[in-house]
């Protein structure tokens, strides 16, 4: 049998009971606020009202003649003929047409506003491919004259979108489209962050005449898997801390980064894209990008050659955001059926 010394059990018993003892409480946990700008809208005050006599479209393929709609607080009850209800308010709408309001999936007001002058040109943040970091809200201009002229459309709500000077643009935002002084008046309550890519000609014209990356179409694949795989490797550290930090290890948190914050809340679910988009082979790519990097890709936004691929689409539940009639201004939107 094995003799220690009194002193080596003394020693061996201590770095024992060291192995027990409790380090302390731990650091108080990192956590990133995903929402630092939060809405403030509220509702406009309204009288309950009567529309009467109206060709009205239901927004669901259907087409009522001489009907009515009532609608209280701004939302609309019942919709059909010669309703009896009791209304603070009666309109005659006879000869005139009622729809739901229209959502403008992608818009620059605010950002770009009328009429244009170099001071408000707040859309494009043109001093790398990548800038994930910016947020369009930062640039809204709530009395943009373009959003009255909007409303007089009948658009009641927007999604504001940074330019597509950029390969990765920057998060867009959401917008009830009400007189406010404030963004944040505006902001559509729990509307999911957007963030603007872009492919083709624009970032490749823009960064080309700079003399950096990217100058071609395979520049822009790259500067695109670039920026995913920080963002991975960002992600992966947070995953870590989180995991570290529940196991009760005291981790120290990584490096913040407010551009991979928003790329890695896209790898998340979180965000959602909207990618500029006209040809065919580059949303295709597009597609295979998001699957190597396992995310959605989302919208494809002017996609004029998206009915040459609309199998690929649906089979990926990809969405295309296209132009009534505006095509052929350059090379890559001249291949457009109407």
């Amino acid at each position: 049998m094995q003799k220690f010394a009194p002193s080596l059990l003394v020693m061996a018993l201590g770095v024992a009971l060291a192995g027990c003892q409790d380090n302390g409480p731990q650091d108080p946990k990192v956590s990133i606020n995903k929402n630092p700008y939060p809405s403030t809208y509220q509702p406009l005050a309204s009288q309950s009202t009567l529309i009467t006599n109206a060709t009205v479209l239901t927004g669901t393929g259907e087409r009522l003649d001489n009907a009515d709609v009532f609608f209280v607080d701004g939302k609309v009850q019942q919709v059909g003929k010669d309703l009896s209800v009791q209304a603070d308010k009666t309109i005659d709408a006879e000869g005139k047409w009622v729809t739901p309001g229209i959502i403008d999936v992608h818009s620059h007001l605010g950002a770009y506003p009328t009429p244009s002058v170099a001071s408000h040109q707040d859309g494009n943040e043109m001093t790398s491919p990548v800038t994930a970091e910016v947020w369009v809200e930062h640039s809204v201009w709530p009395q943009d004259p373009g959003f009255n002229r909007a409303r007089e459309g009948g658009i009641t709500s927007l999604q504001i979108l940074p330019g597509s000077a950029n390969l990765i643009g920057g998060r867009g935002v959401t917008l009830k489209n009400i007189p406010s002084h404030t963004m944040q008046g505006m902001k559509f309550p729990d509307a999911p962050y957007g963030l603007k890519m872009a492919c083709g000609e624009n970032p490749k014209r823009v960064y080309g005449r700079k003399g950096v990356l990217p100058s071609t179409r395979m520049g822009n694949m790259a500067g695109y898997r670039t920026a995913w795989i920080e963002a991975t490797e960002y992600k992966r550290e947070w995953d870590k801390y989180e995991s570290d930090y529940a196991a009760g290890k005291n981790p120290a948190a990584p490096h913040r980064d407010i551009k991979l914050d928003t790329l890695a809340g896209v790898l998340e679910g979180d965000i959602l894209i909207h990618n500029h988009c006209y040809k065919a082979e580059e949303m295709a790519m597009m597609i295979d990008l998001g699957k190597e990097f396992g995310y959605h890709s989302g919208t494809f936004h002017h996609g004029v050659e998206a009915y040459k691929i609309a199998d690929l689409l649906a089979e990926n539940g990809n969405c295309a955001a296209l132009w009534p009639d505006w095509w052929g201004f350059k090379m890559e939107a001249y291949d457009m059926v109407q």
